[in-house]
């Protein structure tokens, strides 16, 4: 265990992750919860995304019915990380409704990192649970120092939520088209404020951003299929089906097959010739 990768990784993921739920304790007092509920809504719904769309539109003023969904929207990723790690673990008995509470973004990544099986098993569990003791413990206190600090607005945690929000977001804008997206719904968040009710305007950014994402997906697509047939054309009677390969988005994005394990690259294989 001590000379395992993935040991190592989980448990640093772990300790890093868990010592943020701090902030979610005591951003979820701020936002109106008292110490049961935030901390029954750190264990059962255990994502921190979602944890924190909640108590954010909860805090604005919405209905739970708006904060519910809003989180449900954020955890759908979640589904497909099950199906992922239930056909890489395959989880047997009880141990697959443990899998399903405990993954999340840091125990699916740690257990995809490994390449051995038996790693792949030991840092899934080892962040996920991991991640799960320590999140719930540090949650507890910063609701507890929520507490003690009283009326949240004087310190300004009202707003809080927010801010804590928009921090897991930045990291994920590499690129043009995600920072476009986000510009957009932004845009759509803040026309739609002042007419719909709290909680409603994320739901209405959620639904551009997945209007603007299904419109880009079937815009590259089309491209894909266009340059597809032009290659199909240029190679037409040569008895390939090499030409989708320059397709861009089609490519491998590593060599499954390196050069040392008997596979030649095609100036290799010119030189062999």
């Amino acid at each position: 265990m001590r000379h395992s990768p993935a040991a190592r990784i989980g448990i640093s993921i772990a300790v890093a992750t868990g010592l943020y739920g701090v902030s979610f304790g005591a951003l979820g007092v701020a936002s109106g919860l008292d110490l049961p509920q935030t901390m029954a809504l750190s264990i059962l719904m255990f994502t921190g995304g979602s944890q924190f769309a909640f108590i954010g539109v909860v805090a604005g003023g919405g209905s739970g019915a708006a904060a519910a969904a809003a989180a449900t929207l954020l955890g759908v990723r979640n589904s497909v990380y099950g199906m992922q790690m239930n056909a890489l673990l395959a989880p047997r008995g009880w141990r697959r409704f443990a899998a399903a509470q405990v993954t999340i973004d840091e125990s699916v990544a740690t257990a995809v990192g490994q390449d051995d099986p038996t790693e792949q098993r030991r840092g899934f569990w080892i962040a996920g649970l991991g991640v799960f003791v320590l999140w719930n413990a540090f949650t507890a206190v910063g609701a507890l120092a929520g507490n003690a600090l009283g009326d949240p607005k004087q310190w300004g945690l009202d707003g809080a939520a927010v801010a804590a929000f928009l921090g897991l977001l930045w990291p994920r804008l590499r690129g043009r088209e995600p920072v476009a997206i986000a510009v957009v719904c932004a845009l759509a968040t803040v026309l739609a404020v002042p007419l719909v009710p709290p909680g409603v305007p994320i739901l209405v950014a959620a639904l551009v951003a997945a209007l603007l994402g299904w419109l880009g997906h079937a815009r590259e697509a089309a491209r894909a299929e266009a340059r597809a047939g032009k290659a199909g054309v240029g190679t037409a009677g040569t008895g390939t089906d090499e030409a989708g390969l320059g397709v861009e988005g089609l490519e491998p994005d590593l060599d499954p097959y390196p050069h040392p394990h008997g596979h030649a690259g095609p100036h290799e294989r010119e030189d062999r010739a």
